[in-house]
């Protein structure tokens, strides 16, 4: 069981009577309390977030982005870290013992985070070097909990962005035979075909089956994949690409390697959150995108080119549901836990499990 539902029950619930607040007075308190703390106090905020709530955010960006600057900014005591659990961890991995990293909403989770616990890791990692000897490197997103990262670090392994697969995976090649790749197979899948690696040359380890899906030899298998997914990145077909296609050739589809591998070699373009954003804000007047990531910032890149043709490759999808548990009441009502000296929603990585997590993610930084 990841941290995150071991300790979730023990924190207290947003008062309903937040709900019943006018916008208008929400956002007048927060702004209030943002002076009142200064530099003191730090609100990161995920590309994904809410714009009722990435309007009062310092910094965007995405998790690991938000969790290397909240570490520089060593003024912050109190980073209302906007996004969901496991990006709060690695901000708190990342700065100092003094400052605290709070999450307005103990419920916005990770539905792909959740998808690889210890117990279900440590099995898979004794089941697979009973089959194959020393000879895995384990990897993990940075889409995953502090202790599946604690694991990859005490294995001598890494993390990695969807900005840096590539590199890291092709490093880690370098280092063993294969590679473990936790939680999310559709980036480890599409990152390693990318590098010349063939389908045939990867299986996917079911961690409920406990046991790989191949009828090829495990000792022919290079690429372990996790079985995991985004719930948001599932759900962008081919068929959603031809339909673009067939309505206006002239479209250009951009999406996300977290998206099926059939998707991704369909569309025109993926790459990370960063790459689409840069992508679109360097194209010219008049281009016409159809973009497969989630709906708050396919809206946000709309509203902020309109002298774009910009929409959803999926219009009927619905923002990611954990991520949008942040939202206006909860952010002022963790300001005002904070302004009354009562923080609530504190995110503390026990040291042993930092220690380790710390080491996985500097491991990143030093091949990428």
């Amino acid at each position: 069981m990841s941290i995150f539902n071991e300790v979730m029950p023990q924190y207290p619930m947003m008062p309903a009577a937040y709900r019943d607040l006018p916008t208008e007075e929400m956002e007048r308190r927060v702004r209030e309390i943002k002076q009142k703390h200064g530099e003191e106090l730090l609100i990161p905020g995920h590309h994904y977030q809410r714009d009722e709530v990435v309007q009062f955010a310092d910094m965007t960006g995405d998790s690991l982005e938000l969790a290397r600057l909240s570490a520089q900014n060593t003024k912050a005591r109190h980073i209302v870290f906007c996004g969901v659990h496991f990006m709060a961890e690695t901000c708190d991995i990342l700065t100092q013992p003094q400052q605290k990293v709070i999450l307005p909403d103990m419920r916005a989770g990770c539905s792909m985070a959740d998808m690889a616990n210890m117990a279900q890791t440590e099995i898979a990692w004794r089941l697979l070097t009973e089959q194959v000897g020393d000879s895995i490197l384990p990897l993990t997103y940075v889409n995953s909990t502090a202790e599946i990262k604690a694991f990859v670090g005490r294995h001598g392994g890494a993390t990695v962005t969807s900005s840096n697969a590539r590199q890291v995976i092709a490093w880690a090649l370098k280092q063993r035979k294969r590679i473990l790749f936790l939680p999310d197979q559709h980036l480890g899948r599409n990152t390693a075909f990318q590098l010349g690696i063939p389908l045939d040359e990867m299986a996917v380890w079911d961690p409920y089956a406990q046991r790989l899906l191949t009828d090829q030899n495990p000792e022919d298998v290079r690429i372990i994949l996790w079985k995991g997914h985004c719930s948001v990145h599932e759900k962008f077909t081919v068929a959603q690409i031809e339909e673009t296609k067939r309505l206006d050739p002239e479209v250009r589809v951009i999406v996300h390697p977290e998206c099926t591998h059939d998707v991704v070699i369909a569309a025109d373009d993926a790459g990370s959150t960063k790459y689409i954003i840069d992508r679109i804000n360097e194209a010219p007047p008049g281009s016409k995108w159809s973009v497969g990531t989630e709906m708050n910032l396919v809206r946000r890149l709309a509203a902020q080119h309109p002298e774009q043709q910009i929409v959803s490759l999926n219009p009927d999808l619905c923002p990611c549901l954990t991520m949008n548990r942040i939202d206006l009441p909860h952010l002022l009502w963790s300001l005002e836990c904070i302004d009354r000296g009562e923080p609530t929603g504190i995110i503390q990585v026990p040291q042993t499990i930092a220690e380790d997590a710390k080491s996985a993610l500097e491991r990143m930084f030093e091949h990428v």
